[in-house]
């Protein structure tokens, strides 16, 4: 697409830019994970109950996928580096809230505002890369985001683990909100001094009114399905849900009207590979969202394991994937689909393990653990980060700068809506008096199934990450 920016910034300004955009972005994908091992702290600081942990992970990657398109096109209409900076504030002023917070329901409302700053973040960084670099820049630009990616995978759970068992100044897991303030004002200094603007010069349309009743069907579908244990399940949660999809119907019905100017484009939907990878998105990410949520809550509560120890134990997880990764995106444009299975059952053959171990109620011991964590990493590293290069070599090039947006938010609904539903069946496993290796089995096949899953889905889509 091209821009209203005449030339691309180079030398050490192009340099420094960089570095800005790759500081707001590893933000932001700390904060999905660093959350995830203070939990149980939170829950005991805040009085938080099982509902409320999975809401304070669930409302910000709603709220993030939510934003993700609607951030884009704003972007493109009122200026790439505008809305990056203002975005940026509004991330460090809601991490300094979300510190904060008095009460479990007031860390969740802010943790929305937190991810709805996120979703109007991360499309401006990828918006200034490809308007701001040359080609050859480029391509050098994205290979260090994804990078940045596998870094925060690290850095996330050793992070957030080291901080709250440091406990600074007493602050406990409310340093993981701090964290963000110094890095969100190193990048604001710089990148009032060097970023680029850049619009677009034919702007998509700001679909306000799809948006919104997207989001709210979202949350109409998800609000029963975490709250439902805590209130009994009564017919009008049931019905809460029917709604949300009653809702999704109409949202679908009113973006056809709009015929590809609003958040959805309908054609896509009649584009086999992007329907498949709507499916695979949902279940591929959803159960990997869950997983390290009631992961992190077995290890402390469950095996005694301090939040540090915790880290350590998914650390083997994210290395596993730094170590398949490199190799995942070499190959995709020959194999990318085969890529993606493997990956995928590979997950499916981790969460099988794990079961094994945990499954008798004991507390297995670090290396036990690490190899399944580890085996789980290879095969994320196979298939995440080549994902949607393979769906889009099947959208219609016009079509692919759309899709690409759907994917991205359906890959953080799909996060929130795993948090939801195999949340809700780590808690209703507890039982009294809580017994957490067993519950944690019991949430294991349904992680085999969406694996296995999302690899039969996967046979739908293109052989290669190459369009033809």
């Amino acid at each position: 697409m091209s821009t209203h920016l005449s030339t691309a910034v180079t030398g050490r300004r192009a340099s420094i830019a960089l570095l800005v955009v790759l500081f707001a972005s590893f933000m932001d994908l700390l904060d999905v994970t660093i959350v995830t091992v203070a939990a149980p702290d939170i829950a005991a600081d805040l009085n938080a109950g099982e509902a409320q942990l999975q809401w304070t992970v669930a409302a910000y990657t709603l709220a993030l996928g939510s934003g993700l398109i609607t951030g884009g096109r704003v972007g493109d209409a009122y200026g790439r580096r505008r809305v990056f900076l203002v975005a940026l504030v509004g991330f460090a002023v809601a991490s300094a809230a979300c510190a904060l917070a008095p009460s479990a329901g007031a860390l969740i409302a802010l943790r929305a505002v937190q991810g709805l700053a996120g979703g109007f973040l991360v499309p401006q960084v990828f918006g200034i890369i490809r308007s701001s670099f040359a080609p050859a820049a480029m391509a050098k630009a994205f290979g260090a985001y994804g990078a940045v990616q596998g870094l925060a995978a690290v850095a996330g759970p050793l992070l957030g683990g080291a901080l709250v068992d440091a406990d600074l100044w007493g602050l406990g897991w409310r340093t993981i909100f701090w964290i963000n303030i110094p890095v969100a004002l190193v990048a604001l200094i710089l990148g009032l001094r060097v970023l680029p603007e850049s619009t677009s010069p034919a702007p998509a349309r700001l679909d306000i009114a799809g948006a919104l009743l997207s989001a709210v069907a979202v949350v109409l579908v998800l609000l029963p399905l975490v709250q439902g244990r805590d209130w009994g399940w009564p017919w009008w949660g049931w019905a809460l849900l029917v709604g949300g999809l009653v809702l999704l119907a109409w949202f679908v019905a009113y973006e056809r009207g709009l015929e590809g100017r609003g958040v959805l484009d309908p054609a896509l939907l009649s584009v086999r590979p992007f329907t498949a990878g709507l499916a695979v998105s949902v279940l591929f990410f959803g159960a990997l969202a869950s997983f390290f949520l009631v992961l992190s809550i077995y290890l402390q509560a469950g095996t005694g394991r301090s939040a540090w120890e915790t880290g350590l134990v998914i650390l083997p997880y994210a290395i596993g994937s730094i170590l398949t990764s490199g190799a995942g995106v070499a190959l995709a444009a020959k194999a990318g689909r085969a890529l993606l299975v493997t990956g995928a059952l590979t997950l499916a053959a981790s969460q099988g393990l794990l079961w094994l171990l945990v499954r008798d109620g004991g507390a297995p011991g670090y290396w036990s653990l690490a190899g399944a964590l580890f085996l789980g990493g290879l095969g994320l590293g196979l298939a995440a980060p080549i994902l949607v290069n393979v769906v889009l070599a099947g959208v219609p090039g016009h079509q692919a700068g759309a899709a690409g947006g759907v994917l991205s938010t359906a890959t953080q609904i799909g996060g929130a809506v795993g948090i939801a539903v195999l949340g809700t069946v780590f808690f209703d496993a507890l039982g009294a008096p809580p017994v957490f290796g067993q519950a944690l089995a019991q949430v294991m096949p349904w992680q085999v199934a969406a694996y296995v899953l999302a690899a039969l889905a996967m046979l739908a889509l293109p052989r290669t990450a190459t369009a033809h």
